[in-house]
């Protein structure tokens, strides 16, 4: 089987994985800003690299998977005003700061949740490590690459680049940003127009605020990731993540910033998604396409023909490479829905399939389907590619259900082999791509519902409260569930 390889946005080629240290892996993932509900584009990166990170696991790694919170200084530095998004946000919702995050952050993880996204190792917060922010502002103004004005510290992005390739992973050029970058609010401090903020001073009606050795203020957006990634991972770690719309400002500002602090890389290998569109356009508050992941599962919005469940979106996304354009439409969604179904049949019905260890077997369909299942492995090594590795799924469904029509007979196969597929297919299905049988999740949520009532009904009726306990009976079998009271004094159900 041939190595992982991913492709590397800074070197743009596709390189040979391989860890810093061998059998380990440390990767770093923008998380989310918790200043408001994410929407679909927001699922894409958090899919990706779930799926990224499930298969590291596969592969054998032991992974430290670390992904942020941003709850203080998202500012962008161009094409909207240097403010905070959280302390503005909160202005807007009437809400103290940490309480607009606490509500955003469980919107985020409910989502994940749903999602069936595997929980990083740690999530630190912005806010939670603003000393490391200071102390390394500390160390860049030591160095020369920082300068303070007016309570604010901006890094000198042109003295930096006369050392080091500013612009070199999203492909800008250092002269052209001085004509590029828009006028914003105390753009004048700056020396250059495209020095970036490491810490703002706050305003006296400004919220967030910390004192620092430059005055009251709060941190800059990309400074936090440089020290969040450093303090988890070291001063260089092997992955760090994010969507492609991060290549710029941010991961370019948070590669400067770590090769003035720790005089390295802060990562070997940088990993972007691409972005998500609506009818060609990119999905953004501008255009009002914008689709909250609440409106996504509920059917809630305009540009949707119906409820979508978290899985179909999910299989939505995988079955596009992550660094391909991704194109919503009703009619692509509803195509994986029943894509999703089809491999959800098919796996189950690989589950009840049994084969004799005494038929003479066929090498010719064995090699077959040894085939399919070595191309997903070389598919997900050829830098992650779900769309192929389903493929290859689908081929095998073809011939999962050549079984059940008995097209193909079963003593074509070896009882080896089968437990080679089955294993595979599962390993597949649930672990790598994180695929989960909604219809079952259904069912496990309705068992407690009726697990619940049977309960009610069984106190109903030890009170002799015979009003009760006949109602739970009567309604649920008015919805074709019957209950019933045992000997042993359990009420059982079952279905019509």
């Amino acid at each position: 089987m041939n190595p992982l390889k991913v492709y590397n946005s800074y070197s743009r080629e596709k390189e040979v994985f391989t860890p810093i240290i061998a059998g380990h892996v440390g990767m770093y993932v923008c998380g989310p800003t918790v200043s408001g509900e994410s929407h679909l584009g927001h699922a894409r990166p958090f899919i990706t690299f779930d799926v990224v990170y499930r298969y590291l696991l596969h592969l054998g790694y032991k992974v430290r998977y670390v992904r942020n919170i941003t709850d203080a200084g998202h500012f962008e530095e161009e094409g909207r005003e240097a403010e905070d998004k959280i302390s503005k946000k909160a202005v807007i919702e009437k809400l103290e700061p940490m309480e607009l995050v606490q509500k955003y952050s469980n919107l985020f993880h409910w989502a994940m949740l749903r999602f069936n996204n595997l929980e990083p190792s740690i999530e630190p917060t912005a806010t939670g490590h603003i000393v490391e922010q200071i102390t390394m502002i500390e160390e860049i103004i030591a160095a020369g690459y920082a300068y303070e004005v007016n309570g604010s510290v901006y890094f000198d992005v042109k003295k930096y680049a006369e050392k080091y390739p500013y612009g070199k992973l999203s492909g800008r050029v250092i002269d052209d940003l001085l004509e590029t970058t828009r006028e914003l609010e105390n753009q004048d401090e700056k020396k250059n127009k495209q020095d970036f903020a490491l810490w703002k001073s706050a305003s006296p009606e400004h919220i967030m605020r910390w004192k620092s050795p430059w005055g009251v203020g709060f941190p800059g957006w990309h400074i936090e990731c440089s020290a969040m990634s450093a303090k988890y991972l070291g001063d260089q770690f092997d992955i760090h993540g994010g969507g492609m719309d991060l290549q710029f400002p941010h991961h370019e500002s948070e590669i400067a910033q770590s090769m003035i602090c720790n005089h390295k890389m802060p990562a070997r290998y940088w990993l972007h998604n691409n972005m998500i569109t609506i009818n060609g356009k990119k999905m953004g508050k501008s255009y009002n396409n914008v689709i909250k992941l609440s409106e996504l599962f509920t059917g809630s919005h305009a540009l949707l023909a119906q409820a979508y469940s978290p899985m179909t979106v999910r299989f939505f996304i995988l079955q596009t490479h992550y660094r391909s354009t991704l194109d919503f439409s009703n009619d692509a969604l509803q195509a994986a829905e029943k894509g999703l179904k089809r491999l959800w049949d098919a796996y189950k019905e690989l589950q009840h399939l049994a084969f004799d260890p005494l038929k003479e077997r066929d090498i010719q369909t064995e090699d077959l389907f040894y085939a399919y299942c070595r191309e997903m492995d070389e598919s997900m090594n050829d830098d992650f590619n779900t769309a192929k590795a389903l493929a290859h799924m689908f081929s095998l469904v073809n011939h999962i259900n050549s079984f059940k029509s008995g097209v193909l007979e079963k003593k074509t196969m070896s009882a080896e082999c089968f437990a080679y597929v089955k294993e595979q297919f599962a390993s597949y299905i649930e672990n790598v791509l994180g695929l989960k049988n909604e219809d079952e999740l259904e069912l496990d949520k309705l068992k407690g519902v009726l697990d619940l009532l049977a309960d009610i009904r069984k106190e109903s009726r030890a009170k002799k409260d015979y009003a009760t306990s006949d109602k739970i009976r009567n309604q649920l079998q008015q919805l074709g569930i019957l209950m019933k009271d045992e000997k042993d004094g359990k009420v059982s159900y079952g279905f019509e």
